[in-house]
C-alpha cells in the first residue's frame, strides 16, 4: 500500500481503527488484558464507536491496546503514513522530512519513528538462525568524515580501531535474511565476533565466508569456513562478501545522508530499522504483513 493508496483508504479515524480491527483481529475480537473471546461493543455507544467491552474482566479497551499505537493521540492515518513513509525509504528519512510531509512537528514525528524503529528491533523473525551460504562481516559507523572541513589541513582522519565509532557486527544469509548487532564488547574481538555467530548462525549444514580478518579464524573450529583475501580480489567466485558491504553502504548511506548524526544510544535502532527492512524487501503485501506485526497478529 503507498501513500496515495493510505491517504485516500483512510480518510476517518474510525476507517484506519475499522482496519487495524481487521488485521488484529480477522473478525474475532479478544480482551488483549484477558484474553477472553466474550467482548463486545462499549456502553458508550455513538460517542465512542471504537472502544470494546470485556464481560469477563469488564475491563474497557480499544484495537491499539497493548501495540505501536497504544496510547497515542496521533490520528492512526498519520500512524500510518509515517509507516509507510519509512517503510519505503531504502535509506531511511529523516524526522524532519516527515515532519514536513505530514506537517506535524518534528518531536512528534520523532518520538513516533522511535516507537516504531523499537518495534522494528523486536522483530521475532530474527530468532531463526541464518543457514546456507553465510556472509560475516564487521563495521564501524558514525563518527567524523574521513577528512576534517576545512582549514588547510586535508590529513584523513583515522578509520576503525581506536577511533570512536560504533562497531557492530552482522551476518547475511545469501538471498535470505540479515543480522547486525552493536559489538557487546565495544570492539570487534574475536571473542565477541564467535559469540554473536554462535546466537545468529546454525553450524550444521552452513558456509561462512569471511574476509581476512583474524578475528574470524575460530569459527573454522565450528562450521565450514571460507575466505576472500581483499588484498589480492573482492570475489572469488561464490566466495565473497559483497552483500554485507551492500548492506553496510545501506546503512552508512541512511546515518550520513538523512539523520546526518545519531547518538550511540540509539544507534541499535537505527540498525534494527535497516535490518528490517532488508528483511522483508520481496514481501508483496508489506504494508499489510508489517502491520500485522506491529499489531501482535
Amino acid at each position: 500500500m503507498n501513500i496515495t493508496e493510505i491517504f485516500q483508504s483512510f480518510t476517518t479515524q474510525e476507517q484506519a481503527v475499522e482496519y487495524l480491527e481487521k488485521v488484529r483481529w480477522a473478525g474475532e475480537p479478544s480482551c488483549p488484558y484477558c484474553g477472553s473471546l466474550s467482548v463486545g461493543r462499549h456502553a458508550s455507544g455513538d460517542r465512542d464507536a471504537t472502544r470494546w467491552q470485556c464481560r469477563d474482566c469488564t475491563r474497557a479497551f480499544s484495537v491499539t491496546v497493548g501495540t505501536l499505537f497504544h496510547g497515542t493521540h496521533v490520528p492512526l492515518r498519520n500512524w500510518f503514513l509515517l509507516l509507510a513513509l519509512m517503510l519505503n525509504a531504502k535509506k531511511s528519512a529523516s524526522a524532519y522530512q516527515i515532519a514536513r510531509d505530514l506537517g506535524m512537528r518534528r518531536p512528534t514525528v520523532w518520538s513516533m519513528m522511535r516507537r516504531v524503529r523499537t518495534a522494528m528491533a523486536a522483530d521475532p523473525g530474527q530468532e531463526k538462525l541464518l543457514h546456507g551460504i553465510v556472509e560475516a562481516d564487521e563495521t564501524y559507523v558514525g563518527g567524523e568524515p574521513r577528512k576534517r572541513n576545512g582549514g588547510d589541513d586535508d590529513t584523513p582522519n583515522k578509520r576503525g580501531r581506536g577511533t570512536k565509532k560504533v562497531p557492530v557486527n552482522g551476518a547475511i544469509e545469501r538471498g535470505g535474511k540479515v543480522v547486525a548487532r552493536i559489538a557487546d564488547s565495544g570492539d570487534l574481538s574475536a571473542k565477541g565476533i564467535g559469540k554473536f555467530l554462535a546466537r545468529f548462525v546454525c553450524t550444521a549444514g552452513t558456509i561462512l565466508i569471511t574476509d581476512e580478518y583474524k578475528g574470524c579464524n575460530r569459527v573454522s573450529e565450528t562450521m565450514l569456513h571460507a575466505v576472500i583475501t581483499h588484498a589480492r580480489s573482492y570475489a572469488d567466485g561464490p566466495i565473497h562478501t559483497n552483500t554485507t558491504e551492500i548492506f553496510w553502504a545501506i546503512i552508512k548511506r541512511a546515518l550520513y545522508g538523512s539523520h546526518h548524526h545519531c547518538s550511540r544510544k540509539y544507534m541499535p535502532l537505527y540498525i534494527a530499522e535497516s535490518c528490517f527492512k532488508w528483511n522483508r524487501r520481496s514481501s508483496k503485501t508489506a504494508f499489510a504483513d508489517r502491520m500485522r506485526m506491529f499489531v501482535g497478529a
